[in-house]
């Protein structure tokens, strides 16, 4: 169940990655040879989102308030992912928590990978890949769990 949402938007950013395509072409951009790191960054950005589903249909068959709080959490996490900031404005141990965020390596991936940044993202992806499984098979598990009395208790 928590696989379909993720699926459907898989395929609204394929849609919307073709126009970004036909908007750099039309304006004389080109990414250059980072653009292969497009496929590795997109399949971390699907586990992190596939963890997070799993935790919270799994919580919220167990705590009803879970599904209020998700739009609060979605919001927090857009707030502590370097969208409208790059992460190279934090530094030391700052930077390295920031990296926690799974999210974060991707952006910055994606930054690199499309946009040509100075700042290759090595550690920052390794940090936030292994945050990303991590919570993938916490996820998984703990919706395993769970999922026997799903239909007891809905």
């Amino acid at each position: 169940m928590p696989l379909a949402p993720l699926l459907a938007r898989l395929v609204d950013m394929a849609l919307a990655f073709t126009v970004l395509l036909a908007m750099m072409a039309y304006y004389g951009f080109n990414p250059g040879w980072n653009v292969l790191w497009l496929l590795p960054l997109v399949l971390m950005a699907f586990t992190t989102s596939l963890g997070i589903a799993l935790w919270l249909a799994a919580l919220n068959v167990q705590f009803r308030d879970v599904r209020m709080a998700a739009p609060f959490m979605i919001q927090t996490g857009l707030f502590l992912t370097p969208i409208a900031w790059p992460s190279s404005m934090l530094e030391g141990p700052w930077r390295l928590l920031s990296a926690l965020n799974p999210m974060t390596g991707v952006v910055e991936g994606f930054r690199w990978a499309l946009l040509g940044t100075d700042t290759q993202p090595g550690w920052m992806i390794l940090v936030s890949c292994a945050v990303a499984i991590l919570l993938l098979r916490s996820g998984a598990y703990y919706f395993r769990k769970v999922e026997r009395t799903i239909a007891d208790i809905v």
